[in-house]
């Protein structure tokens, strides 16, 4: 009985984190922005949409946000008319949760230029796009596909808080561009880096 309820208990789990995927009709989900209003993702049909999971306690999300990479992606993509979605899955009482009030005083702080700062503290929307870092980023184009996921650049691994983050290859703004241009996505997954999403456990 122990091994079936084991058994049980392993494929919930992967159904819990299970990613979504590229090519594929991304998960529509409806959170409360930082001003309390629902957002859907749905919503945003007809436009290209950015989704950024985001812990500004997380060293990593916060060299991004120091040396301006995050708001640099982030004035890109508002050029092109993209819609920005920072999303905190962090849990209450864990490293990244915030208030509403302490979101948009660190979008103001940090010049950030989110179209939204969306509050998913249960992890049920990040555990549906399986976002495991922060950042983590998803790339869904005009007609709902989910066309990249992965990180933001290739900047990761050994000596990152070193690197000059101005020479790496952004790949949200390369997938932006391929895709305006109509041309395939040349990296359309690729491993994210930083933290750990701190789910609710």
């Amino acid at each position: 009985m122990q091994y079936v309820v084991s058994i049980l208990l392993l494929v919930f789990l992967e159904i819990s984190y299970a990613s979504a995927k590229t090519e594929e009709q991304a998960p529509d989900f409806n959170l409360l922005n930082s001003y309390g209003e629902t957002v859907k993702l749905s919503e945003f049909k007809g436009q290209t949409v950015v989704l950024e999971w985001t812990n500004h306690g997380c060293p990593f999300v916060a060299k991004h946000y120091k040396t301006n990479n995050m708001q640099n992606t982030q004035t890109a993509a508002k050029e092109a008319s993209v819609v920005w979605l920072s999303i905190i899955s962090s849990a209450p009482g864990t490293q990244g949760f915030v208030t509403n009030e302490e979101a948009n005083e660190l979008t103001k702080s940090r010049n950030a230029l989110p179209s939204h700062v969306l509050q998913d503290p249960e992890g049920f929307v990040g555990k549906a796009y399986g976002a495991k870092t922060t950042p983590h980023m998803y790339l869904i184009d005009k007609a709902g596909i989910l066309r990249y996921q992965g990180a933001i650049d290739d900047a990761g691994g050994r000596g990152f808080m070193f690197k000059d983050l101005s020479q790496a290859k952004n790949y949200i703004i390369s997938a932006l561009v391929e895709l305006n241009q109509g041309t395939e996505i040349t990296d359309r997954v690729t491993k994210p880096y930083g933290c750990s999403v701190k789910y609710k456990s």
